[in-house]
């Protein structure tokens, strides 16, 4: 089997002088599930080569044995250094398409029409898509085949409003998943701030925050491998 991985290329944070990028959990724990279960993973983001990480994610205190194992892995940080361009990736050379989060897809994923095309023509192939933590506000610009919202009408869950309050980001992202996916139609739902929590709706897989990455990649092995996909 085969996974694509899409990462953000955004570093700034809003107008704060703060970088940000893609959270470095929601990366490294999918990594590592995806491995073990013999996938080969590629990784794409929308101007290739390194993707920005957000450094808050690598301090002590968010720090898992998966990323300290995906940082000293030299394999790993030699395929993150190289991520492909998005807009070169064939969606149906993957057999499923995941997105870490971060604050960064908020301002370039949400808006690059490579992505939405890459998940519209990966569900509509009878593929899975996975989005974890701020990720599921990368569908605000995708649709069904009639043009409607893609969420609408689905369970989805993401970065609460109550977490991005609690990081005090509120005022300085573009816009807010959980008011975004609501908006859109999507049935939003969460659990408690920082608690692991995915749904999975047909072929999307939703996590809502760190937590839930791991959860998240195990969702989608098992949509592939179980559900015949």
């Amino acid at each position: 089997m085969k996974v694509l991985i899409v990462l953000t290329s955004h570093d700034e944070l809003g107008d704060t002088g703060r970088k940000t990028g893609f959270w470095l959990e929601e990366l490294a724990a999918p990594y590592y599930r995806f491995k073990e279960a013999g996938w080969a993973i590629t990784l794409a983001s929308p101007k290739g080569g390194q993707p920005p990480l957000d450094p808050k994610s690598n301090e002590p205190g968010f720090q898992t044995d998966d990323t300290r194992c995906f940082e000293a892995d030299a394999e790993a940080t030699k395929a993150l250094a190289n991520t492909v361009r998005l807009d070169a990736v064939a969606a149906g050379d993957f057999d499923a398409v995941f997105y870490p989060g971060g604050h960064g897809p908020l301002w370039d994923l949400a808006e690059d029409a490579a992505s939405a095309r890459l998940i519209e023509t990966t569900l509509r192939s009878g593929k899975p898509v996975g989005l974890v933590c701020h990720a599921p506000g990368v569908l605000r610009h995708t649709v069904n085949e009639d043009g409607t919202p893609l969420v609408h009408g689905r369970n989805v869950t993401g970065f609460a409003n109550s977490e991005e309050e609690a990081v005090q980001l509120t005022e300085v992202v573009p816009f807010l998943v959980e008011d975004e996916l609501t908006k859109l139609g999507g049935v939003y739902s969460k659990a408690g701030d920082w608690q692991p929590y995915v749904l999975t709706d047909r072929l999307l897989i939703t996590g809502q925050n760190p937590a839930s990455s791991a959860p998240a990649a195990d969702a989608l092995i098992e949509l592939v491998t179980k559900g015949g996909v």
